[in-house]
């Protein structure tokens, strides 16, 4: 059965656990980071449980956080698909963004559950000491466990609200901005922010010889490129069906065509990716890394039949641009685009969408430099 890649998880992570309906999953760089905790843990002045306590203390507040965003979302109707952990913190996907005055209470949801944590702990070794010393901070111990998670809790908390995208008050930021603004220019100024921010960060990590804050400014540089990109690609593609988009000139192979037919028509087109026809059905898609890698492994005279992907993605022809966009955002991505009665009508690709893009800014661009003047 063809599959839906607008489903499909965030590659590189793996799904533990599902809270509220959503899937819990780990990116394999934030179980990096983990057992690099427990690492840095092992031989300090605090007990092994004490550590594994603080590593579990601070996965479940960056979950808390995620968790905020998911339930106001879900009152807003927003579903959301699925929470990835980062290194940096955790990604809620949700199932369509949440419109500006959505996303400023959706965004602040995060890192007013991390303070209430902090506030809740520093209240309580308060009221167990008398005092709470921010002093011992750097020297873990069991005695100050409550106190660094509850400094941590605040430090997300602060973090997560930096006016810079794509951090919670980066969106807090651009919410405000489209009150005023078109979405795309609102979008335009927080991503740029992000990436300001992630240079100073990253200047300062090298400076100060900090290579976590270099880390972490990598993160945040391209996660603002990645999700401005999104952000005006979404813009730039509402209110379009996908046929408006897609390639209708094409060519297709036969199931019992060879490795070299594919290869000869690779290279006597400028097509990339190539169904795979039994008769009228489509039974697969060719796409050309698997044709090179079935050249390597197979030999020219393989079947395509036996390179091809029968787990393709497929959309239909009147189904919302902006929706699928995700899926063949990736470079090489490649899905069918096929009616009800599984009848192959086009293409869609990275490459065309990218043209259907440009293609589209340009034509924003003069209609706002042929627009009359505003008048005040």
């Amino acid at each position: 059965m063809p599959s839906d890649a607008s489903q499909k998880p965030i590659p590189g992570s793996v799904t533990t656990i599902t809270v509220f309906g959503v899937p819990i999953r780990l990116h394999f760089t934030f179980i990096l980071l983990l057992v690099a905790l427990l690492f840095y843990g092992v031989g300090q002045r605090q007990s092994g449980a004490a550590t594994v306590l603080y590593v579990l203390a601070l996965f479940a507040s960056v979950l808390l956080h995620e968790l905020g965003h998911t339930l106001v979302a879900r009152h807003y109707g927003i579903r959301t698909l699925e929470i990835v952990m980062f290194p940096i913190g955790g990604v809620s996907r949700p199932e369509r963004p949440p419109k500006a005055n959505e996303e400023l209470w959706v965004s602040i949801a995060g890192p007013l559950v991390n303070l209430v944590i902090a506030a809740g702990l520093f209240a309580w070794v308060y009221a167990q000491t008398g005092s709470v010393s921010m002093a011992q901070l750097g020297v873990p111990t069991d005695a100050n466990l409550a106190t660094r998670v509850a400094f941590g809790n605040l430090l997300l908390c602060l973090f997560n609200l930096l006016p810079a995208y794509p951090m919670d008050g980066g969106r807090i930021l651009r919410s405000f901005l489209a009150l005023r603004k078109p979405e795309e220019e609102a979008t335009r100024i927080a991503a740029g922010a992000g990436q300001a921010l992630a240079i100073l960060m990253g200047l300062a990590g090298l400076l100060w010889g900090n290579f976590v804050l270099v880390f972490v400014a990598l993160f945040v540089y391209l996660g603002a490129a990645q999700e401005g990109a999104a952000v005006r690609g979404r813009i730039l593609t509402t209110g379009f069906p996908v046929h408006a988009a897609m390639i209708t000139d094409f060519r297709t192979l036969h199931h019992g065509d060879t490795i070299r037919d594919a290869g000869n028509l690779l290279l006597s087109t400028s097509q990339h990716d190539f169904p795979v026809m039994h008769g009228e059905t489509v039974v697969g898609l060719l796409t050309r890394a698997a044709l090179v890698r079935a050249m390597l492994t197979e030999g020219p005279e393989g079947y395509v039949a036996g390179a091809m992907n029968r787990d393709f993605v497929r959309f239909t022809p009147d189904q919302a641009l902006h929706e699928v966009l995700p899926s063949v955002s990736t470079p090489g991505a490649c899905a069918l685009v096929m009616d009800t009665n599984d009848k192959l009508l086009g293409l869609l690709t990275s490459e065309n969408v990218s043209e259907f893009l440009l293609l589209r800014q340009v034509s924003m661009a003069q209609a706002r430099e042929h627009a009359p003047p505003s008048v005040e």
